[in-house]
């Protein structure tokens, strides 16, 4: 059949009328359909609320106002997991929390836990309570302002003492501390031989007591030995070196209250300054020369701050090499 043509048939279909029941069967479809029209669209618009009033996160709230993570919880903001939210302490570094400020109501307190530290004689706080020695400083020192009468019988040798800056130790407390060192029976000023004398400002002096810290003591004592390394004293030119550490903290191989180890870091180091040598133990069970190295062992020697005993006897120990 040529194209563009019709058949001729008509393309509308005549409806057959229905019954009046069939009529009731379409109403009710309808009806139906309506329904579930109706009930779809509710449904859609009530999760559409929920969606839209959910916490972000999905952390649920709980009615103190702390947060309760569930899955997916932002751990940022969970009391359990150490953060911010709960008032909870922070994580420390390495996974570890920091413990609470706050004492434990059945902890009991030390014996005058809350009282302020012993003072020393030197006026400052004993090594017991006192707060960690700095390992370094800027290398500057203040020096004591004050000044003493000459002790002993001997020609005077002035001195004063330099603290570095930032030590924490008071110049003029350390002074008084190392003057009655140096004035003691037992010190040098047994042998006639010497006198000493704390110099007031201005006054020359014929060596200084410097207190360094670790590190600065090192440089002034040129300390190369690995064990030595921030632990030891010296005398260097006229400077009698004490190390910091070692006047806070006294020695381990001294057996005694740090006040007895300082007298012997300026007994040992002003021996040097009186041109005496080093000393070993004499014997078991016998006293330490003051002119011993006891920070490197007593080998079986007790531990002693000085050159005498109070009769008047040297504490004298084989010459070292």
């Amino acid at each position: 059949m040529p194209a563009g043509h019709s058949t001729g048939r008509s393309r509308t279909r005549s409806r057959t009328p229905l019954s009046p029941r069939a009529r009731r069967r379409a109403a009710e479809r309808r009806k139906r359909l309506r329904r579930t029209v109706i009930s779809s669209a509710v449904l859609i618009a009530l999760t559409g609320t929920a969606y839209a009033l959910a916490p972000e996160d999905g952390i649920s709230t709980v009615a103190d106002g702390r947060g309760a993570g569930g899955p997916g919880a932002d751990p940022r903001k969970s009391p359990a997991s150490g953060g911010t939210g709960g008032g909870g302490a922070p994580a420390a570094q390495g996974g570890k929390r920091k413990a609470s400020a706050a004492p434990s109501s059945s902890s009991h307190a030390a014996p005058d836990s809350a009282s302020p530290p012993a003072a020393s004689p030197s006026g400052n706080p004993s090594p017991a309570s006192s707060a960690s020695v700095p390992a370094a400083g800027p290398g500057t020192f203040g020096a004591s302002s004050a000044s003493g009468q000459p002790q002993g019988k001997g020609p005077v040798r002035r001195w004063r003492v330099e603290v570095e800056e930032g030590s924490g130790v008071d110049p003029n407390a350390a002074a008084k501390a190392v003057e009655a060192i140096l004035g003691d029976e037992r010190g040098w000023i047994r042998d006639p031989a010497y006198g000493f004398q704390l110099a007031g400002p201005g006054q020359p002096v014929d060596f200084t007591v410097k207190i360094a810290t670790p590190t600065t003591t090192d440089r002034l004592c040129e300390v190369v030995t690995p064990e030595l390394v921030g632990e030891t004293n010296c005398r260097a030119g006229h400077d009698v070196v004490v190390n910091l550490k070692r006047w806070q903290e006294g020695s381990p191989q001294f057996k005694g209250p740090v006040e007895e180890y300082r007298a012997l870091i300026v007994n040992h180091e002003v021996g040097h300054e009186l041109g005496h040598e080093h000393e070993t133990c004499p014997g078991p069970g016998k006293p330490a020369p003051a002119m011993m190295q006891q920070i490197k062992g007593l080998l079986g020697c007790t531990a002693n701050a000085w050159p005498f005993d109070r009769s008047g006897t040297y504490l004298a120990g084989p010459h070292v090499p």
